[in-house]
């Protein structure tokens, strides 16, 4: 069965946000991203080449709603990336309950107010990589579900519950003793700091980093140094790089979950 008109139109339509949140849907395009996100998320439609097919047939199909074998064109026509990828797929939006007590025993992400699709999926990739289960997201902060976001996470978000509620609120509901980490030039040198196992890290806005009412709240500031220290150098570090920092240095000093 080929694809439709009708059918292309729905899996454009899902660029737009205000859609994707109607239905409820996202869509994934490429063989390592769809590949990855096949027996996770439900998928509502798997249209792909005859040849991706005989290739993948060792792929679980049990939970795909509509199969459809399409040639490369119509796969071009329906296909949101310049080059297409021989496979794409409408998804499900997970929903998860947002928990605030997993802070408390596990190290988690705050994202307060990140813009660029391409950042937050890699910061997403990069949660999944070393090991951070939870990501909480501000209202403003760019929605993941985004095509562009969502090829950025390389099929990290298989393994990372993604929460969007206000970081305020969320904070303040901590227990007191619970850690809350957020960078700042006036923080203290990274490296020098005993870091928890658990808590929270706070990654601000590209321009603006974190807002004042969040900061207000963050218990534990750090500073990642440049190097060698007093040397002029750019103004900061783009947020995934400083996410990634970061991370890296609380799995070195506490690596088991």
């Amino acid at each position: 069965m080929a694809l439709s008109k009708n059918k292309i139109k729905y899996i454009h339509s899902l660029e737009l946000k205000k859609n994707r949140k109607t239905e409820k849907a996202f869509l994934a395009e490429g063989h390592k991203l769809v590949g990855d996100l096949l027996g996770h998320f439900h998928c509502r439609l798997l249209a792909a080449t005859d040849k991706w097919f005989i290739n993948n047939k060792e792929l679980q199909l049990n939970d795909v709603g509509e199969t459809l074998i399409v040639n490369e064109e119509e796969l071009s026509r329906a296909s949101l990336l310049k080059t297409p990828q021989q496979v794409l797929a409408v998804f499900d939006q997970p929903e998860y309950p947002t928990d605030p007590s997993v802070i408390g025993h596990s190290l988690c992400l705050a994202l307060d107010d990140i813009q660029d699709p391409g950042n937050l999926g890699t910061i997403i990739r990069l949660a999944d990589w070393f090991g951070i289960e939870d990501v909480f997201c501000s209202p403003q902060t760019a929605d993941i579900y985004n095509p562009k976001a969502m090829q950025a996470t390389m099929g990290g978000i298989a393994h990372v519950r993604i929460h969007y509620t206000p970081l305020p609120d969320l904070i303040r509901n901590l227990e007191t003793d619970i850690p809350v980490y957020g960078t700042f030039l006036d923080g203290e040198n990274m490296y020098g700091e005993k870091l928890s196992k658990n808590g929270l890290i706070v990654m601000g806005n590209e321009g603006n980093g974190i807002s004042p009412e969040v900061g207000s709240l963050i218990n534990r500031r750090l500073y990642i140094p440049n190097y060698p220290t007093g040397r002029e150098t750019s103004e900061s570090l783009n947020v995934a790089i400083a996410t990634a920092v970061v991370c890296a240095e609380f799995r070195r000093q506490a690596p088991s979950l």
